[in-house]
């Protein structure tokens, strides 16, 4: 028997819209760990183009079942190769208006790399740093952090003052995440960290370049504690800057542990206080 020329489609249940009895609201629903490419302007005038890990989340009224999984990785295809840091609340409100949602989250981890030059010979490589940016919208207002991990040396000062022979020192990560209030270079905010560690790191060093960097670090010790309070004045200086959580973990080069210090302001409060 033949098929009909011109067959019916079939109507769909949309079972993730139907109604839900528990009343039970869920804060975030979506999909983690997908990724794809974004573009990053850098300070230099360039566009880095790069890969990043998402993380999509909306809130869920209690009365409905379900979220629309597929739409959210509609939203990324949509915008094709353009996301990008600049239109990053663009793409919040649309998450949020597509899902038909009241608040929505979305995390946006990818590699920064800086070229950076060796303090003495002069060659140039490229380090990277591990940035997030994390957007939320609830009942149209936006609020977005950035999250750099700087990785720098840290020299102990109580194995300098008690040492004949040299002192232990230890590659750290300076974790720095902030509330900002106008355009902030993802370069500038790594300098802020960078400037007050024992010393920063480099992707290439020639001997002249090593050298410098071990008694630099030797000369300018930093305790965790010195590490983030240093950071932090910095911070608290920064005027486009409105809160900052900075924590520093050092990688202990004689200890089976790290040690680990955070410092958190919002200074929004204290103006207001």
């Amino acid at each position: 028997m033949n098929a009909p020329e011109n067959p019916q489609p079939t109507t769909m249940v949309d079972v993730q819209g139907s109604a839900d009895t528990r009343r039970i609201a869920i804060n975030k629903v979506g999909i983690k760990a997908i990724r794809h490419p974004v573009k990053v302007l850098d300070k230099s005038g360039g566009v880095q183009h790069t890969i990043a890990m998402f993380n999509m989340y909306v809130g869920l009224p209690h009365n409905f079942k379900g979220t629309h999984m597929s739409r959210f990785v509609e939203i990324l295809n949509s915008h094709e190769r353009e996301i990008s840091v600049e239109n990053f609340p663009a793409m919040l409100r649309d998450m949020v208006d597509r899902l038909e949602a009241e608040t929505g989250h979305i995390e946006m981890n990818f590699p920064y790399f800086i070229n950076k030059t060796a303090p003495v010979s002069g060659v140039q490589s490229l380090m990277d740093y591990d940035v997030t940016l994390v957007g939320e919208i609830g009942h149209g207002d936006i609020t977005s952090t950035i999250r750099v991990v700087v990785p720098v040396t840290s020299l102990c000062p109580c194995s300098k003052e008690i040492s004949e022979r040299g002192a232990h020192n230890q590659r750290s990560h300076v974790t720095v995440t902030v509330s900002i209030n106008d355009h902030l270079w993802i370069e500038e905010l790594v300098q802020f960290v960078e400037a007050q560690a024992s010393c920063e790191l480099y992707g290439l060093l020639k001997r002249p370049d090593e050298k410098y960097v071990t008694e630099r670090a030797y000369d300018n010790p930093k305790f965790v504690e010195d590490m983030v309070r240093d950071v932090a004045a910095r911070l608290n200086a920064e005027c486009r800057i409105d809160a900052y959580v900075v924590e520093s973990e050092n990688f202990e080069s004689i200890h089976n542990h790290s040690a680990y210090a955070l410092i958190e302001n919002d200074k929004r409060a204290a103006a207001a206080g």
